[in-house]
C-alpha cells in the first residue's frame, strides 16, 4: 500500500502544481515576470526567474518538511495498511467530490495573492525569490484546486519523511518553472495572446485534474481490494457526472472547476492586481 500511495501521490503532486499556475496568483505570475517587463524596468529577465524558481523551490521544501513531520507522526503510529488506505481512498474523493463541486461540497480556499508594491519596492532578487517562495509552498495564496491537500494528505500517509519532502521540494520546482511560460513574449500584445489562450484551457485542466483525482482513488480502492471500497468509488464517479452533466444543461459548470478571472478580465488587466502596477505591466513599461 506504501508503495501505490508514494506513486499516486507523486502523480497527484504534479496534476496540483501544474492546474494551480491557473490560480490568479499564477495568472498574476505570468503577467509580471516576462522578458519585456523586466527589460523595461532595467532588470534581467533570466535573473529574475532564477530567483522566482529558487524561491519557489524552497518554499515547496518547506510544504515537504511540514508534511514530512506529518508523515513521521504516521509512521510512528504504525496504522494497519487498511487503515491508511481507507484513510487515502477518503482524502482522494474528497478532493474529487471538492474540485467538481458535488452537491456544494467545496474545501476552503485561500484566497490570498502576493503583494505587488513589491514589485516597486524591492529589488528583482527580493520579488523574484518572495513570490516564488509563496507560490512554491502552495497554501501561502491562492488555493486552486483541492489537489494541494490530497498531496499533503498522501505525503503524510506513506509514513516516509524523504518520500514526503520529495513531493513538496517537486511540487515547488513545478510551480516555479510554471513562469518559463513567458518566456519567448516580446511585447503587451503577445502576453494578452498568450492570456487568452491560457485562459481558455484552464477549464480541460481543470477536468483533468478531476480525472487524476478520481484514477488516484480507483487505484487506491483496486489495491485494497475491497468491493465496498470499489463500489464507494464508483457511486462517487456516478454522482460527478450526473451532476457535471446536469451543470451543463443549464449552463452553470461549478466554479471550483476553473476559478480564475474571467477572460475579459484577464486580458485586459494582466498582473497582479487591478491597480497601477498591472496598468504598467499591460503597457509594458512594469
Amino acid at each position: 500500500m506504501t508503495t501505490c500511495i508514494t506513486v499516486v501521490a507523486s502523480i497527484v503532486a504534479v496534476a496540483a502544481a501544474v492546474r494551480s499556475t491557473w490560480s490568479p496568483c499564477g495568472v498574476s505570475m505570468l503577467s509580471t515576470i516576462t522578458p519585456f517587463g523586466e527589460r523595461a524596468k532595467g532588470n534581467r529577465y533570466r535573473s529574475t526567474v532564477i530567483w522566482f524558481i529558487v524561491g519557489a523551490t524552497t518554499g515547496g521544501a518547506l510544504l515537504g518538511g511540514a508534511t514530512a513531520l506529518l508523515a513521521v507522526g504516521i509512521h510512528s503510529l504504525d496504522p494497519s495498511t487498511t487503515i491508511v488506505g481507507v484513510l487515502a481512498l477518503g482524502a482522494a474523493l474528497i478532493a474529487a467530490g471538492s474540485d467538481l463541486g458535488v452537491r456544494g461540497m467545496t474545501l476552503p480556499v485561500h484566497r490570498r495573492q502576493v503583494n505587488e508594491r513589491w514589485l516597486d519596492q524591492y529589488r528583482p532578487w527580493v520579488y523574484g525569490a518572495g513570490f516564488g517562495w509563496q507560490i512554491g509552498t502552495g497554501v501561502a495564496t491562492y488555493i486552486t484546486t483541492a489537489a494541494v491537500y490530497l498531496v499533503i494528505v498522501l505525503g503524510a500517509l506513506t509514513g516516509k519523511p524523504l518520500v514526503a519532502l520529495t513531493l513538496g521540494i517537486g511540487f515547488g520546482i513545478l510551480r516555479g518553472v510554471a513562469v518559463l511560460l513567458t518566456r519567448h513574449l516580446s511585447s503587451p500584445s503577445d502576453l494578452r495572446a498568450f492570456h487568452k489562450r491560457f485562459v481558455d484551457a484552464g477549464e480541460a485542466v481543470g477536468r483533468a485534474v478531476v480525472a487524476v483525482e478520481a484514477v488516484a482513488a480507483a487505484t487506491i480502492a483496486l489495491v485494497l481490494g475491497s468491493p465496498v471500497a470499489v463500489a464507494m468509488v464508483g457511486a462517487v464517479v456516478i454522482a460527478a457526472t450526473v451532476s457535471l452533466a446536469h451543470s451543463k444543461r443549464h449552463g452553470r459548470v461549478k466554479a471550483s472547476i476553473c476559478p480564475v478571472p474571467n477572460r475579459e478580465a484577464s486580458l485586459a488587466t494582466p498582473g497582479p492586481s487591478r491597480g497601477p502596477v498591472a496598468a504598467k505591466v499591460s503597457d509594458g513599461v512594469s
